[in-house]
């Protein structure tokens, strides 16, 4: 009886002991349990930045394409539009020169009459004559340059020396072509002034871009990495890029 009970004691211990091993065994499994399901987190949030950062390049090289076009025709605006006011201007150049012979072949006519004929010398207001040579080109007059020659003559020129000498120094004397050219030449410097803020914002994005290349970078390197605290750098890393990069994408303007 004592020997069989000593055995049956020997066996219960070592099925104990069994039982304590396995127990511990199990719970020594429990620890890459947890580190497994930390990997798998830290994969997804690399997943879900990489995706971020993918969508963020593909954004900020479409804006860039976009702001490229618009600097371009931008640019193709104001060519245009210097190239149409030097031609305005060289047209009110030649109205000018035009109305300038008119006034030198008027005052010519005008003086050769009141050298025959003093009496004809206008006192007051003038008023031509439309059977004299001087009444002839005085009516001959463009319809820009009457006006002018009209307020000249209330100032009596013929016999007041305070009058304005010619009636181009007349502020009723403009030229629509002049300020046509004018408005065109304001209209070619603002369409540069935006054709070089387009580019700016094309060179952003570019830079934007590159950020997010950054970003993607850190994300592959951060899932490569094995040792743990070196992970968490490299991720720590990742999300500063990404949050910079989106907060300069969200800054800029949009064009589509």
């Amino acid at each position: 009886m004592s020997t069989a009970d000593g055995r049956a004691e020997e066996g219960a211990d070592e099925g104990g002991s069994g039982r304590g091993s396995g127990g511990t065994g199990g719970r020594a499994g429990d620890e890459p349990v947890d580190g497994g399901r930390g990997r798998d987190r830290i994969e997804l949030v690399l997943t879900v930045i990489l995706a971020l950062a993918a969508v963020g390049t593909a954004w900020a090289g479409f804006q860039s394409a976009k702001w490229s076009g618009v600097q371009a025709n931008s640019y193709a605006q104001a060519s245009a539009a210097r190239t149409e006011s030097s031609r305005r201007s060289n047209e009110a150049g030649q109205l000018l020169t035009i109305d300038v012979i008119s006034f030198t072949q008027w005052l010519t006519a005008l003086n050769e009459e009141i050298v025959a004929d003093p009496s004809r010398r206008p006192e007051g207001v003038y008023t031509p004559d439309p059977n004299s040579v001087s009444g002839f080109l005085f009516t001959r007059f463009r319809k820009e340059f009457k006006p002018a020659v009209s307020a000249w003559l209330v100032n009596r020129p013929l016999a007041n020396p305070e009058a304005p000498p010619t009636p181009f120094a007349m502020p009723e004397y403009r030229l629509a072509a002049d300020e046509a050219a004018d408005r065109l030449l304001r209209q070619a410097e603002r369409k540069s002034a935006t054709a070089r803020q387009a580019n700016q914002r094309s060179d952003n994005y570019v830079l934007t871009a590159v950020l997010f290349a950054l970003v993607l970078f850190f994300a592959a390197v951060a899932g490569r990495a094995r040792a743990g605290r070196a992970r968490w750098v490299l991720l720590g890393l990742t999300v500063a890029a990404l949050l910079a990069a989106v907060s300069l994408l969200l800054s800029y303007p949009v064009t589509v």
